[in-house]
């Protein structure tokens, strides 16, 4: 039986909770059936939503390495583009670069790669990393902001899909923590065992 944290948000920061789960999550990313599941569950989600591009992550230890799936999923349709996000500089928003398989990769910002021809793209739909997440599709991340600066600063009217990338052991049953005034819910969080549509994703 998957483990879940069940107990009062709001009497740890989001500091402890990333002590929390942060193992949890490595240990699940560990796992080649669970990811295996999570494919399964995200290509579905993805087929609902059809999005022509899709912004997704370089992934860190621990989290899902979506980098062979995007890339079947770009050879089904010449037509669909990926990009990968970029820091221009600490605490800026994100921009996002155009990324295929073969496209040769710099060393940016905290040492994560990315694209070397810097061509803008802006995404239909955000696969988004979750450290933790909750029911309202509320998400906890490392802390960085970026995510949030980012949707804040976004250059289209309508903001993209937002998908969250997570595990069933790292969800929070009971909330994460008191909502901040730049947190924004996720539309959908998918994980080996659920695919969980948020309300922001009902409205749409």
């Amino acid at each position: 039986m998957t483990q879940r944290i069940a107990r009062n948000p709001h009497a740890e920061s989001k500091k402890d909770w990333r002590a929390r789960l942060l193992p949890r999550r490595i240990e699940a990313a560990s796992n080649a059936a669970i990811g295996e599941a999570l494919t399964v569950r995200l290509e579905a989600l993805i087929a609902q939503f059809a999005p022509r591009s899709i912004g997704f992550y370089w992934p860190l230890r621990g989290e899902f390495d979506a980098r062979a799936w995007i890339a079947a999923w770009l050879a089904q349709d010449a037509s669909r583009r990926a990009a990968l996000p970029a820091i221009a500089e600490r605490h800026a928003p994100l921009v996002f670069h155009a990324w295929t398989p073969d496209a040769p990769m710099r060393e940016g910002h905290h040492g994560i790669p990315e694209p070397l021809a810097q061509e803008a793209l802006t995404p239909e739909l955000l696969l988004v990393p979750c450290v933790g997440f909750d029911r309202d599709g509320y998400r906890l991340g490392y802390g960085g902001g970026y995510y949030d600066r980012t949707l804040a600063a976004w250059p289209d009217a309508a903001l993209p899909v937002t998908v969250g990338i997570a595990y069933e052991t790292c969800r929070i049953d009971d909330g994460v923590l008191a909502r901040e005034a730049h947190d924004l819910p996720l539309d959908a969080v998918v994980t080996e065992a659920a695919t969980h549509l948020c309300q922001r994703s009902r409205a749409r």
